[in-house]
């Protein structure tokens, strides 16, 4: 089942990741651009982005990131996860009308999250679980089993983001990311974290039923009966993997909601040193 995979997947990064983790030695002001000045004068270049704008940001409190504190292995991926993290949890005291996300800004946070290379490595291991539970039987085994349940995975995580983080968001005017409380009792927080599933942000920033977290994951798991051929048909099943789906977002919230504690805690390799709540 695929909490199963992800808590796994989850386990692991905590397990393995704070291992790895470096701290730098203090040289003082010397920068790699000041060593290369030291040696030779090299003209100014400025790149500019040309494929994807960032989404609106927020204020933030905390910056849960900086990759200049993590030397370890797959650092670039390790960035990469942790800035498609912060871009999709803005923190609720700090929201603003400059927070708000256009049709435009949704599209954009969607393509983000579809072009991350840590998108595919999720589909990679949720895959090879679905290998070894042997899901969708009709895929086989061997590599190209492993191939049909890989191309399974994908589709599965493009069209849930495309129907829960544009689609639906657009229709509804709500926003699709989550607001992280960062402040206030556990009990207080928690329950911010639990809501967020049925209690949405609009786009004004009142609170409204979540519609776009239950059409969305409805028709993205009505949809994956097209392709999954292992899935067993009809209301009932299809709607407890709703409701599965549901509870796994819901622990998700949980995690974003206390992840600068978590990430403290357990010594993983992001900056929390800008105030904790």
């Amino acid at each position: 089942m695929k909490w199963r995979r992800q808590l796994a997947l989850w386990g692991l990064l905590a397990v393995w990741l704070p291992g790895f983790g470096q701290k730098l030695p203090n040289v003082g002001n010397m920068t790699p651009e000041a060593s290369l000045a030291s040696t030779a004068v090299l003209p100014s270049v400025t790149l500019e982005p040309v494929l994807i704008r960032p989404v609106p940001s927020c204020a933030r409190s905390i910056e849960p990131f900086d990759v200049d504190d993590y030397r370890g292995p797959l650092n670039g991926i390790v960035a990469r996860f942790s800035q498609s993290f912060d871009n999709a949890t803005p923190h609720l005291a700090g929201s603003s009308s400059k927070c708000q996300m256009t049709s435009g800004d949704k599209l954009r946070l969607f393509v983000n999250n579809n072009i991350d290379p840590a998108a595919y490595m999720s589909a990679a291991w949720d895959a090879g679980w679905a290998q070894l539970d042997y899901d969708d039987p009709g895929f086989g085994q061997g590599a190209s089993g492993y191939g049909r349940r890989y191309s399974a995975a994908v589709a599965d995580n493009i069209q849930s983001d495309f129907f829960g983080i544009y689609l639906f968001p657009s229709i509804f005017h709500q926003d699709p990311r989550y607001f992280r409380r960062g402040q206030g009792t556990v009990k207080a927080r928690m329950e911010h974290a639990l809501a967020h599933r049925f209690v949405a942000r609009s786009d004004s920033g009142r609170p409204m039923f979540n519609y776009s977290e239950w059409l969305g994951t409805a028709s993205s798991k009505a949809l994956g009966n097209l392709y999954h051929p292992g899935n067993p048909r009809g209301f009932g099943p299809t709607a407890n993997r709703v409701g599965l789906s549901i509870g796994n977002g819901m622990a998700w919230d949980v995690v974003r909601e206390f992840w600068p504690e978590l990430a403290h805690k357990f010594r993983l390799p992001f900056r929390t040193d800008q105030g904790l709540h």
